[in-house]
């Protein structure tokens, strides 16, 4: 197992969170344990600032103004596969875990945790670890234990449609028949943001760029 790089012996961090407080709260968390060497509140420039910086390990929220924690994650591995992921969020939904997990994360802490507990996670992240709050290593086994069988159903030859996982489309379906969002989030059992999110998922790989589109192009595939 490869040695984290470090500074003074500390592993290096990246913060990815859209609220200011929250990143220097968990910098004050850190100090002194671990090397905070970046920070970004945004998926794009996230990706570019983690390219430049090289940190050992990315903290990361799963849901960002410009989309999800999970294409921060694909986009860095794809050039520097050595960096790793630590989702942290607020969100214990298990499509959220399951999401950043298959992109290539390490583990998935929710914000409740400590500061020493965060200090420990990210260090074990950072010597090759995987790292989980306690409910929510059981949605990974779950998830990835029943995966094949799951990835066949989902496919149907429409390449547009395949793009999209399984919450995607069922948040696309009741979207396309008029549901609200918190109409959305009551039907599936997950918050409103959750589906604000999803649907701004769908809308950026479908690109299509309004409600009325997105509901014309579930119609016209008969989704609705």
């Amino acid at each position: 197992m490869s040695e984290p790089r470090a500074h003074n012996g500390q592993p290096r961090v990246f913060l990815v969170d859209d609220h200011g407080m929250f990143r220097s709260g968990v910098r004050s968390e850190l100090a002194g344990e671990l090397a905070v060497v970046g920070e970004a509140d945004d998926v794009a420039p996230a990706i570019i600032r983690i390219a430049e910086c090289k940190p050992d390990v990315v903290l990361l929220d799963v849901h960002l103004p410009g989309g999800g924690g999970q294409e921060v994650v694909k986009a860095v591995k794809a050039d520097n596969p050595d960096v790793r992921f630590l989702a942290l969020s607020a969100s214990d939904a298990p499509e959220d875990v399951i999401a950043v997990i298959r992109a290539g994360a390490r583990g998935y802490v929710t914000k409740t945790i400590s500061g020493p507990e965060l200090v420990a996670a990210v260090r074990r992240v950072a010597s090759g670890d995987a790292v989980f709050s306690p409910r929510l290593a059981g949605f990974v086994l779950d998830a990835f234990a029943a995966a094949p069988a799951a990835d066949q159903e989902r496919l149907t030859f429409d390449p547009e449609l395949d793009q999209l996982t399984t919450r995607e489309r069922e948040v696309l379906r009741l979207i396309a028949r008029g549901y609200t969002y918190r109409e959305v989030a009551k039907e599936l059992f997950i918050s409103v943001k959750t589906v604000e999110s999803h649907v701004s998922s769908v809308l950026r790989k479908l690109q299509l760029s309004t409600r009325h589109q997105l509901t014309k192009w579930a119609a016209e595939r008969r989704l609705t």
